[in-house]
């Protein structure tokens, strides 16, 4: 079973796939831009191949994107892509809790996946997404 999910970025961090969701304008590039300098490995930028694997489901590079990431003002960057199995959703919205008690969960090809929302406009987004990841995706 194999989808493409359009309207998200994926990073890779440490062999565990973030997918990046958020409203048009949410800096889904540009938090996949940020990762990318913080060590994370590109997955896709404006969609992502879901496919499952056993128990896990797989994010590569959407075959019509792929390699490509959008630097909003600049143009597209060419960068190596990699794929790794889904750890977590971050959500990116203006309606994120300050202090939640605990994680949310998406459903991704019938797979539960611990989403965190995430408030898209501040420098240090980047960590707070890594940080969800440590704390909260899955191993």
């Amino acid at each position: 079973m194999s989808d493409v999910l359009p309207n998200v970025s994926c990073v890779a961090m440490r062999g565990r796939a973030m997918v990046i969701t958020g409203a048009p304008g949410t800096g889904k590039s540009s938090l996949a831009l940020a990762l990318l300098d913080r060590g994370g490995e590109l997955i896709g930028d404006d969609g992502v191949t879901l496919s499952q694997v056993g128990e896990l489901v797989i994010a590569s590079p959407p075959p019509n994107t792929m390699g490509l990431i959008e630097v909003r003002n600049v143009g597209l960057l060419e960068v190596p892509t990699t794929r790794a199995p889904v750890a977590i959703v971050i959500s990116l919205t203006d309606d994120a809790e300050r202090l939640p008690l605990g994680h949310g969960m998406a459903m991704i090809l019938g797979r539960p996946v611990p989403q965190v929302a995430l408030y898209p406009d501040t420098p240090a987004l980047p960590l707070r997404a890594e940080a969800a990841l440590e704390m909260h995706g899955l191993d």
